[in-house]
């Protein structure tokens, strides 16, 4: 029983924090000198903007509401990664990264915003590409070593507003029993991530899960007295409400 104990309590630890890092996920997060963790066959490596003062409608908010970008890499047919992620960048980020990372080879499939009057004014860029784990990363690496590097060129095209939302006691396990789902607490943010497992979505050979991307989530910050909310859904064009 004795010589089962380290065993065992390796065992419970990666239960806790994931599988074994796969020595090509290691190298690709030390090239990007970032954090990641091994789930479900996905590597996923953190990009949050800690460095950002983010208020929405004039609401310090923290990181963890919707600040945290992200590349995620998982294996499909011949020996071949697909690569995903969504970063977040300031106004003044988006043209210098986009450059770098399509002359790299990468492709940015989408440029966009989540909120409405943030400051300061943020965007997400999303980030696909296929190839070896350490050759994605070093074709990523110029891209997010730009981020949170350079000094503002222009002012925010988007002022604070007035509200009054603070960090307060929410109600997660009313939230979670609304809708279906539990979720995770990080701070004084309630989020809850619903994966589409449904749809068996592959691409290259690679099975897309919630680590992917594939997932509908929502953040609540603030109070069960007053509260903010902010979310992706992922629809397929006929659940796409029409007006």
């Amino acid at each position: 029983m004795t010589r089962l104990l380290p065993t065992l309590l390796a065992l419970s630890i990666a239960a806790a924090y994931g599988q074994p890092m796969p020595a090509d996920y290691d190298q690709a997060i030390k090239i990007l000198s970032k954090q990641g963790d091994f789930k479900e066959k996905v590597l996923k490596i953190n990009i949050p903007r800690n460095d950002l003062k983010v208020t929405i409608d004039g609401i310090a908010t923290p990181t963890p509401f919707g600040f945290g970008g992200w590349l995620a890499m998982t294996k499909g047919d011949g020996g071949m990664d697909v690569m995903m992620g969504d970063l977040v960048l300031l106004e003044d980020e988006v043209n210098p990264v986009m450059s770098s990372l399509l002359d790299k080879g990468l492709e940015v499939t989408a440029i966009h915003n989540h909120f409405f009057f943030e400051s300061p004014r943020i965007f997400f860029m999303h980030v696909h590409g296929h190839g070896k784990p350490a050759d994605l990363a070093r074709m990523a690496k110029p891209a997010i070593d730009l981020i949170g590097k350079g000094s503002p060129k222009h002012q925010s095209t988007i002022t604070g507003g007035t509200s009054n939302i603070t960090a307060g006691q929410i109600d997660s396990a009313a939230i979670a029993k609304i809708v279906g789902h539990e979720g995770e607490q990080t701070g004084a943010v309630y989020k809850i991530t619903v994966g589409r497992d449904d749809l068996k979505l592959k691409e290259m050979g690679a099975p897309i899960n919630s680590r992917m991307g594939l997932n509908t989530w929502a953040a609540f910050f603030g109070s069960d007295a007053n509260a903010e909310i902010a979310g992706d859904v992922a629809m397929l064009p006929s659940e796409v409400p029409r007006y």
